[in-house]
């Protein structure tokens, strides 16, 4: 079963090449373990990163390698719509 989260994020990164882009908010699609298939990160300034099994890293980051707390994650989960939009926009 696949799962959708949207968490913001209220710090920057703190790395040299994104910190300067401010906060961000994150979207997680997982497997039923948590296991995160794709990511979004959308940052204040605009800029979006995309990583799924296909595009795993880039020079700015790159897909979680950890799995998700479900648990901790219950409260952020969205519906497959609302990340697809994010994905596709």
């Amino acid at each position: 079963m696949t799962q959708y989260f949207k968490r913001f994020w209220d710090e920057t990164t703190g790395d040299p090449l994104t910190d300067s882009w401010g906060t961000s908010t994150y979207y997680f699609e997982t497997d039923i373990n948590g296991d995160v298939l794709r990511q979004i990160e959308v940052y204040s300034n605009g800029r979006k990163l995309k990583y799924d099994s296909v595009h795993i890293e880039d020079e700015y980051g790159g897909l979680s390698q950890a799995a998700l707390d479900l648990d901790g994650f219950s409260e952020f989960k969205i519906d497959q719509q609302e990340f697809e939009e994010a994905w596709s926009a």
